[in-house]
């Protein structure tokens, strides 16, 4: 049997060769090579850990055994082989220099010469190839670097794009089809919709006895294009305006009162929320029922625009730091300040999160907190705090790589540890009951873990992280969170113990 096998593996080595000069057909070793090649260089300088572009190819070499378990491929002595149950079915020499084209070049061959042999590997195609290789390279850095393929990059650049409306939303009432929600500076606000008008035609097409699915699709269309919208306000009269469509975010800031105190519900950060959120206040505090306390209300929101965030704290925060972003790349580097936009300076602010609060929104809660301007409520925060950048591939996929950490104005990472409450909630009423007792006779019993949290410097171990979050566990949003506020605001003893002096801000 030894002696029939060596021919064999004499014949593999020359048909793995010949594939080389001579592709296999199905196999592309030019878009597999130019995907490997501008994947390894953006991400060699980027990755938040320094690590060789040899070790980076090698993890995704381990992709072919992730789709054809009977394959290995191994390092040693110089050689870059792919085995079968111990036999060498290709060898190659490692690259003498560390470049990405070098190792790219050679992980292309060996995926070539996987692929001239493995009935797994040809059934993946191409595309499953850079997938799993991929997949399997991402598995030792962090859960949010990813590759997308072309098709699903292509339909999430169409989501993306999306199609354009006029900013509201439709209901159907009776054989009627009513506005029932008008987003905050769009084109329906703008030619005067409100909630509750009756549409009655569209481009003068009448509305009778359509459903609202199908008046609503004939809303939207192509961005700045126009539609002729016919309806029906409170007054009864009939009006007519002509409105261009445009990309309008959905509406993520929502108000509403609590006796004196205003209570804002912020759902996401979109383009226009920190405009939203700005007008939000000043209505409120022009408003002639006074306002003894603003309750930001961030439980269950999952982020977005960065962006949003720094510009939203701009809203309650006087000039100083909101956050940093730091990297290995010198523009993954950046410090966000608020500037001179703050409003109701003295009006007690209370940020309600939970442990589905994340990314932006714990950015936002963690400036608030660690400048001094808010007490957080509520649980632990996820604690998602990387940033990605998007490196668009040969083959039409893209690459999300995360090349930095947040950090809060103290200099914590919010990553990982996410924001630690200054009134936890999670741990029961009773301990909360006992937690604003002592408030109110001006001790934080929390002082000593929020201290702990807030000089923590990445990175951090996982028990390091766990000990920090269990304070106050992470939990989902309770009911009692608003009363706990309520209560806080009304007491302003309490609410000052709670506070915490804030500590110096990193520069």
């Amino acid at each position: 049997m030894r002696r029939a096998g060596a021919p064999l593996l004499l014949l593999l080595f020359v048909l793995v060769h010949a594939a080389q000069a001579q592709p296999v057909a199905g196999f592309d070793p030019q878009r597999v090579t130019s995907v490997y090649a501008e994947a390894l260089a953006f991400m060699a300088p980027r990755i938040l850990e320094p690590v060789p572009v040899s070790q980076l190819a090698i993890w995704g070499l381990r992709g072919l055994t992730a789709l054809d378990p009977a394959l290995v491929t191994v390092v040693a002595d110089g050689r870059l082989r792919l085995s079968s149950q111990s036999r060498t079915l290709f060898e190659t020499t490692v690259p003498k220099d560390d470049t990405p084209v070098a190792w790219a070049n050679t992980a292309a061959a060996m995926a070539g010469a996987a692929y001239a042999l493995s009935g797994a590997i040809r059934r993946a195609d191409n595309e499953g190839i850079i997938q799993s290789f991929f997949d399997e390279l991402f598995n030792h850095l962090d859960p949010y670097s990813r590759y997308v393929a072309p098709d699903e990059a292509g339909e999430d650049r169409a989501r993306r794009a999306g199609r354009a409306g006029l900013g509201m939303t439709v209901a159907q009432r009776g054989s009627v089809v009513v506005v029932r929600e008008v987003i905050r500076d769009s084109p329906a606000a703008a030619i005067g919709l409100q909630p509750g008008d009756v549409l009655v035609a569209i481009d003068r097409q009448s509305l009778r006895g359509m459903a609202a699915a199908s008046v609503a699709a004939m809303i939207a269309g192509p961005e700045e294009t126009n539609v002729l919208i016919g309806w029906r306000g409170k007054d009864g009269r009939v009006r007519e305006a002509l409105a261009e469509r445009a990309m309008v975010p959905p509406e993520t800031v929502f108000v509403t009162r609590m006796a004196e105190i205003v209570v804002i519900r912020v759902t996401g950060f979109s383009r226009t929320t920190d405009t939203h959120l700005s007008h939000a206040l000043e209505d409120a505090l022009m408003a002639p029922r006074p306002v003894e306390g603003i309750v930001l209300d961030l439980r269950g929101n999952r982020g977005g625009l960065l962006r949003q965030a720094v510009s939203a704290a701009d809203a309650l925060l006087p000039p100083g730091l909101v956050a940093m972003t730091a990297g290995r790349a010198p523009a993954a580097n950046t410090v966000w300040r608020s500037t001179a936009g703050q409003v109701g300076r003295d009006i007690p602010v209370v940020v309600i999160v939970d442990g589905r609060t994340a990314s932006a929104a714990e950015v936002l809660a963690a400036a608030l907190a660690d400048r001094g301007r808010g007490v957080v409520i509520g649980s632990s925060t996820l604690g998602k705090g990387l940033v990605q950048t998007i490196d668009p591939l040969p083959d039409g996929g893209e690459l999300f790589v995360t090349w930095s950490r947040i950090l809060a104005p103290l200099g914590w990472p919010i990553h990982d540890l996410g924001v630690l409450p200054q009134v936890c909630t999670s741990r029961g009423q009773d301990v909360l009951r006992r937690q604003l007792g002592f408030l109110a006779e001006g001790t934080q019993t929390m002082a000593r873990e929020i201290r702990a949290h807030r000089s923590a410097r990445a990175p951090l171990t996982p028990q390091q992280v766990l000990t920090i979050r269990n304070a106050c566990p992470a939990a989902e949003g309770r009911d009692g969170d608003l009363e706990a506020a309520r209560v806080l605001i009304a007491n302003p003893a309490a609410y000052a113990a709670a506070l915490l002096p804030p500590m110096a801000e990193t520069r």
